[in-house]
């Protein structure tokens, strides 16, 4: 199965492809192009958030849009077809847009991280094909009457209204002989992550087979039902057609809103329990006097060779966190789990947390260790912008080696902050502030700071660590030192 496949000599399908390392689905955030619309070899028609980043989509054809598969909002399963191309638009009158087609579950095998077997699109891949059979169904033609029975009863779990005749739940007839609930991996994947027993989650889709709303609704509390509902026997019957997926489920008496985990979102919890669980963390921290730095960074924005990007105090702090690793270069390393070894790395990928209206992100600058100052500056100014407009690729947050957080933004004098996973060390800084401080044997107000480093200790000992953090905390009281000790 290939990503773009031929329906007939005038219309070609586009498959949701994999943007980036195994991801099994992503979320279709906007449309760009409607039916109708004409599109060339490369437009942009749609915007995407995958696990790990909003990515838009290129059509690889000309033609002229001819259906959207699914509106915005919707999952959609890597390999589902989402947008129909008459690539002949003047052959004639063309056939009005078919509904799309039921996914029918298979138990897939799991995805290879070589991409081998799958065909490279304009963004990132196809899916392989799979060569999983499919059994026969038993109870494939099951009467319209289970299909009311079914929605009746899903209806009554959901909180919402029922038909005046009380419908008993009964079994899905077209269930497996050996019990097992029919879903596909994504679904399956969704229940274990709301703690929803499928057994207990009444199915709506074609066949039997449990979709995603079903979980959801099964998650959702009885109170989401109106508070002032009608008695069973004065209900009106339930809507058939479902409603798009709503962002958020709030309960009748406006208490609680639940929000559901997926996207970016769904990728940070992921992420932070497996490094809070997997990496025994230590956190160090110092208060410096960073007066000094303060006035070089006001020199630097005079500057002619720092005209036209951003100079601030973190550009200061992340020279001085690159200075320390090349001076304790055993820091810049990642834990191989499976091999039974430490990795040294020697070059630096800088991440630099980003809070973006889609959650946090670590986008990080390639081979900073590299770069001059004012290259330094311009791709710390790219990698922020990039951050807010929710561009920022997969391939930037990849690769990354130690991490800078800023919550000193915020007000927050420090933390102590969580590995990004297959890091080693992670830096917060917290607020400068005029504190009294003891310069030159008199107390002084001073320009303050607080550092954290949170380091693995696994692969960093305490002292390691602490040459770290003593080295930084330096630079930033002498920022001489950025050209001594470089």
């Amino acid at each position: 199965m290939t990503t773009m496949t031929e329906t007939s000599a005038r219309f070609r399908e586009f498959k949701m492809p994999d943007v980036g390392e195994g991801l099994t689905e992503a979320e279709i955030l906007k449309w760009f192009v409607q039916p109708g619309d004409t599109v060339t070899d490369g437009q942009v028609v749609c915007e995407v958030e995958t696990a790990k980043a909003a990515v838009e989509l290129p059509i690889p054809f000309d033609g002229v849009v001819h259906e959207l598969r699914f509106p915005e909002g919707t999952t959609v399963d890597v390999g589902q077809v989402i947008i129909a191309i008459d690539v002949a638009p003047g052959s004639g009158d063309a056939p009005a847009p078919a509904a799309a087609p039921a996914q029918e579950p298979v138990e897939e095998p799991e995805a290879e991280a070589d991409p081998k077997g799958r065909t490279p699109v304009l963004v990132g891949y196809g899916v392989a094909e799979s060569s999983t059979k499919r059994r026969p169904r038993k109870g494939a033609s099951a009467a319209p009457e289970a299909a009311a029975v079914a929605a009746a009863v899903q209806a009554e779990l959901n909180g919402h209204t029922v038909p005046a005749a009380p419908v008993a739940p009964a079994p899905v007839a077209d269930a497996p002989a050996g019990g097992r609930p029919l879903a596909k991996p994504p679904v399956r994947k969704l229940a274990k992550d709301l703690g929803i027993d499928l057994a207990t989650v009444v199915p709506t889709g074609k066949d039997g087979v449990i979709t995603r709303e079903d979980v959801h609704a099964a998650a959702a509390p009885a109170a989401t039902a109106p508070v002032a509902a009608p008695a069973p026997s004065q209900a009106a019957p339930s809507q058939a057609a479902p409603e798009a997926p709503a962002p958020a489920v709030t309960s009748g008496s406006a208490r609680e809103t639940r929000i559901p985990v997926k996207g970016v979102r769904k990728a940070i919890a992921q992420a932070m329990v497996g490094s809070a669980f997997t990496a025994p963390h230590v956190t160090e921290f110092v208060t410096v006097d960073v007066t000094r730095t303060m006035k070089l960074v006001a020199e630097l924005k005079e500057d002619k060779e720092m005209a036209g990007v951003r100079v601030n105090p973190l550009l200061i702090i992340a020279k001085a966190l690159l200075v320390a690793i090349k001076r304790n270069p055993e820091v810049n390393a990642a834990w191989d789990e499976a091999n039974q070894e430490i990795v040294q790395k020697h070059y630096v990928n800088l991440g630099i947390a980003a809070a973006t209206p889609r959650g946090l992100i670590v986008p990080n600058i390639k081979d900073a260790h590299d770069k001059t100052l004012p290259q330094l500056a311009a791709a710390l100014g790219e990698l922020v912008t990039t951050a807010r407009d929710g561009k920022t690729s997969p391939a930037a947050m990849a690769g990354g080696t130690v991490t800078i957080t800023n919550v000193g933004v915020f007000g927050v004098d420090t933390g102590t902050p969580i590995l990004n996973p297959g890091e080693s060390a992670i830096l917060a800084v917290g607020a400068i502030k005029p504190q009294p401080w003891v310069h030159k044997g008199k107390v002084k107000p001073r320009q303050v700071t607080t550092l954290a480093l949170s380091f693995d200790h696994r692969l960093v000992d305490g002292e390691l660590g602490s040459k770290v953090l003593a080295d930084v905390a330096a630079i930033l009281e002498q920022p001489k030192r950025l050209i001594t000790w470089a």
